[in-house]
């Protein structure tokens, strides 16, 4: 084991010589994010933007069939492999030089993986064979330096060696159907049946891997805030999507009413999303019941996934204001209103596993969510503005944001206090 010494030497960045990968202390008192792991998350700004510029374009020109797939795939394959390193790096983080070179390449094939985005998309959208093989060439690079690092970890850590073997195997032998697959040119339902069967292996693998010990020594405070930290870089899309919405807008009709108005309502869905994605008291629950670790992190795919299409459904709007979309202002309305209600779904699913107990309370904020966006919906059908709609929409977050901060706090303590019992 390594001594506090020199792990308190290593963290401090005074030295970074090879530390043995015997696993951290998953009780480690003030364990934060790292700034190598920052660095790693930057490379994930480019995939979420590369994935929301994709499936906004497709959206605005009407092609939804080819934007759902196309954005399906590259988000579970982005998030899975940011999954991934969060979870080791929570682990057997050393930060001496071998650590970063890793980390390095996995941010080389992260970046190789985004820039093969937009062939996947065309060649969806073209009815082609599906072109991913820049996509795949980037995935297994990343996944490639994660199996070094668990060979290390099987090396140096002989209580947990069973573990990071199997993560070994399992990881080797996805990406060599990974490999396969882009060679093999096969058609689009082929391609996305098989893809399907690899990215089931890649999701049991990890289940099966930490039954084979007592569990790798992840930080629940640390990853509960990992995970925080990429839900904020999902909400800069939010962000980027007003930006080119009220860019269009005031370069059609310099500024107006209009332009506030969908400046307000970008920031307050950001903000609402914000507020209510940190409602939920992941780290002191998984702190208590690791156990519950699995459907919490899995399901935090379908969340990224969905903060990401809110903005992109940002972008639609953009494409609208200029004209240059198929789909005209429901359509805008829609693509920004069913992530968030995706994104609804899948919060009050989250906090309502993790303390193992439904709350009636939310199942009327959950209705007030669906009735404004069904709303916004209606507004945009009768002729109002989209500026105006999209404003609507930000009541949509408002409404659990409120729900907590008057009565749900209450029930949320309550929830917890029980829960950590």
């Amino acid at each position: 084991m390594v001594s506090d010494a020199k792990v308190t030497e290593t963290e401090g960045g005074m030295g970074h010589r090879l530390l043995r990968m015997s696993g951290r202390n998953p009780g480690e008192a003030g364990r934060t994010a790292t700034p190598l792991e920052l660095l790693f998350d930057l490379t994930f700004v480019v995939a979420f933007g590369l994935a929301a510029s994709q499936f906004s374009h497709y959206i605005a020109e009407g092609h939804i069939l080819a934007a759902l797939v196309g954005f399906t795939f590259a988000m579970f394959t982005v998030c899975w492999a940011w999954i991934n390193f969060s979870w080791f790096a929570s682990a057997y983080d050393t930060d001496d030089w071998y650590y970063r070179i890793t980390t390095m390449v996995q941010m080389i094939g992260v970046i190789v993986l985004a820039l093969g985005l937009p062939a996947v998309f065309s060649s969806l959208d073209e009815g082609q064979p599906v072109d991913n093989d820049v996509m795949v060439v980037g995935y297994v690079v990343m996944r490639i330096a994660m199996v070094a690092q668990w060979t290390r970890a099987a090396r140096q850590d002989p209580q947990r060696r069973a573990t990071a073997l199997s993560y070994v195997k399992f990881i080797s032998i996805a990406q060599a159907g990974w490999i396969v697959l882009a060679i093999l040119d096969l058609p689009t339902v082929a391609t996305f049946a098989i893809a399907t069967l690899l990215f089931g292996l890649e999701i049991m693998g990890p289940v099966i891997a930490e039954r084979k010990s007592d569990g790798t020594p992840w930080h629940a405070h640390h990853i509960a805030e990992r995970y925080g930290l990429l839900t904020i870089i999902a909400l800069g899309e939010s962000v980027f999507g007003t930006i080119a919405a009220v860019s269009a807008l005031v370069e059609e009709q310099k500024w107006s009413a209009e332009a506030v108005f969908i400046v307000v309502a970008g920031v307050g869905l950001t903000f609402g999303l914000w507020w209510s994605y940190f409602i939920i008291p992941s780290g002191a629950i998984l702190s208590r019941h690791r156990q519950r670790a699995f459907p919490w992190g899995y399901s935090h795919i379908l969340l990224f996934a969905s903060i990401t299409a809110t903005g992109a459904g940002l972008h639609v709007a953009a494409y609208v204001i200029e004209g240059h979309a198929a789909i005209g202002t429901v359509g805008a309305v829609m693509s920004v209103a069913i992530p968030l209600l995706v994104f609804a779904i899948t919060t009050y699913a989250i906090y309502t596993y993790l303390v193992r107990q439904g709350d009636p309370f939310h199942l009327g904020l959950f209705l007030g969510t669906v009735a404004i966006l069904v709303l916004a919906v209606v507004l945009a059908a009768s002729g109002t503005s989209l500026g105006l709609c999209l404003l609507v929409l930000t009541l949509a977050p408002a409404v659990n944001v409120v729900g907590y901060e008057t009565i749900g706090h209450r029930h949320a303590a309550a929830a917890l206090e029980r829960v950590l019992r």
